[in-house]
């Protein structure tokens, strides 16, 4: 897949001002969540799709600091396999893309205010948010895990959770999923925040995606962690949009599914997980 370019300040400027009135320029790449980027209008008003297709640029959210999905490499430049994905979809519809960083509590806050087109962020199609957002066919389907000290010999399975502290993101699916389990959040916003915390003993545990512990045991395999457990169903990973947007879903799945069928999917699967995930 080519990459597409992410737009100049002075070429989002532009087209923000001839397409979408009273918006604001951003810079190229990925955007810092206090910055303003061009804004993308909620779907209230009229079809989102024409909207990103008029304006050439479609507007992406996404964390930055969940690897291997969205992170920053040794360069600076913002990688994973979401934002490939996503850039993906942008060269299906034939629009330039732009990031914009935000923290996981921000995403969906920052898509109902309009401030960006659509979330690739990992996100999960619960029953809660189909209330509110329209969501693409799953692209990746991850078992949960557990994950404690190298000595804690409290917790072996998810049934021992009761009464433990739990390193989580306190809106994520796998914070609900471990507050299910009778654990005490402790707020973090990224794996190797929380894993910090369990290694300083603030933390007993965590519960997320296979794919992103193993990302982090790959990269420090002296950590003194170990994964006690995994679920035996896995999560799918969707692309939610505001709800009322069923071309724009439409022209998404198209998208993953020609990415799909010529194996581009999971060749990018592989490259960031070293396993294909894309299908059940």
């Amino acid at each position: 897949m080519k990459n597409n370019k992410t737009l100049t300040a002075a070429l989002a400027l532009a087209m923000s001002a001839a397409l979408l009135a009273g918006c604001s320029g951003t810079a190229a790449g990925s955007t810092p969540a206090g910055s303003a980027p061009a804004t993308a209008e909620n779907a209230g008003d009229s079809d989102l799709l024409d909207k990103i297709q008029q304006a050439g640029v479609m507007i992406v959210g996404t964390e930055g600091t969940y690897s291997p999905n969205s992170y920053h490499d040794e360069n600076g430049d913002l990688v994973g396999f979401d934002v490939d994905v996503a850039r993906g979809v942008a060269e299906h519809l034939g629009v330039e893309i732009q990031f914009v960083e935000a923290e996981w509590d921000s995403l969906f806050a920052s898509m109902d205010s309009g401030r960006i087109d659509l979330v690739v962020n990992e996100v999960e199609a619960s029953e809660e948010r189909r209330q509110k957002y329209d969501f693409s066919e799953p692209y990746t389907y991850v078992h949960g895990a557990l994950l404690v000290g190298a000595d804690n010999t409290d917790i072996t399975g998810f049934d021992d959770l009761a009464g433990k502290r739990a390193a989580q993101n306190m809106t994520s699916s796998w914070g609900q999923q471990a507050e299910a389990y009778g654990a005490e959040l402790v707020s973090v916003d990224a794996v190797a925040q929380g894993i910090e915390l369990i290694l300083s003993g603030r933390a007993d545990c965590m519960l997320n995606a296979e794919t992103a512990f193993y990302d982090y045991l790959n990269k420090h395999p002296d950590a003194a962690v170990q994964i006690v457990a995994e679920t035996d169903t896995t999560t799918s990973s969707c692309i939610p949009v505001p709800k009322g947007n069923e071309r724009l879903v439409a022209a998404i799945n198209e998208a993953l599914d020609e990415m799909r069928a010529s194996g581009e999917l999971a060749a990018l699967s592989e490259q960031y997980f070293g396993a294909d995930v894309t299908s059940e």
